[in-house]
């Protein structure tokens, strides 16, 4: 999978709802480098914000479909997993039509617009999460589906930089958002935008202030 998208600390957290002191230790302990730098300025890609979502759900306390307790997912399948996901072919999984899964035991699943589609037959598990959907963390961040963040936005890898967008649009959310955020109305933004709709304007700023909460939790050290 080429990487695509470049996000900073700061959005790959409030994107992938994985607080940003644990993305920063698991860069240090190389179990996820960021992929697109990692020089000072650390970049990782929109693939990275599912691997975060990989380690993190792994290495939780999980309770399957009968209720019974699932042990952590051992490290090594965790970077099997991490591995199957980097090995994935960039058409196989366009955001809008195909979603990705995991499964308890670090197995990477893919699901097409036609149904069950797996990367080798697989057949889905009960327990596996998507890796697109919206995402949670016990420490209470709330990460967007990485495609479809809202029923007006996109996030396309190739497109922005990977940046949360109004759709048909280059109009990125967090331009908006500081437009707001310095002062205007938003019957001033829309009459820079004339394009941009009631709805959409709101679902963008809806989102933004979405990350902006997940920067403002503190995760204890």
């Amino acid at each position: 999978m080429q990487p695509t998208g470049a996000y900073t600390a700061d959005r790959t957290s409030a994107l992938s709802g994985v607080p940003k002191s644990t993305i920063h230790y698991w860069a240090r302990t190389e179990l996820l480098v960021p992929s697109v730098s990692v020089s000072k300025v650390k970049l990782w890609s929109h693939a990275d914000l599912m691997g975060l979502r990989i380690i993190y759900w792994l290495r939780q306390q999980k309770t399957d479909v009968a209720g019974a307790e699932v042990p952590k997912t051992s490290m090594r399948a965790i970077r099997n997993a991490l591995g199957r996901l980097r090995a994935l072919e960039e058409p196989l999984w366009h955001p809008e039509q195909v979603s990705i899964w995991v499964d308890g035991d670090g197995g990477v699943l893919v699901r097409g617009p036609a149904g069950p589609e797996t990367l080798a037959g697989q057949t889905l598990l009960p327990g596996a999460i998507d890796l697109i959907a919206p995402f949670e963390t016990r420490e209470g961040l709330h990460g967007p589906n990485l495609a479809v963040p809202r029923p007006d936005l996109r996030i396309v890898p190739g497109r922005l930089s990977g940046s949360p967008h109004v759709v048909h649009t280059r109009l990125e959310t967090r331009a908006l958002f500081a437009l707001r955020r310095d002062g205007l109305p938003d019957t001033a933004i829309r009459a820079l935008y004339p394009y941009l709709t009631e709805a959409q304007l709101s679902q963008a700023l809806d989102l933004e202030e979405q990350l902006e909460a997940n920067l403002a939790v503190r995760v204890a050290a």
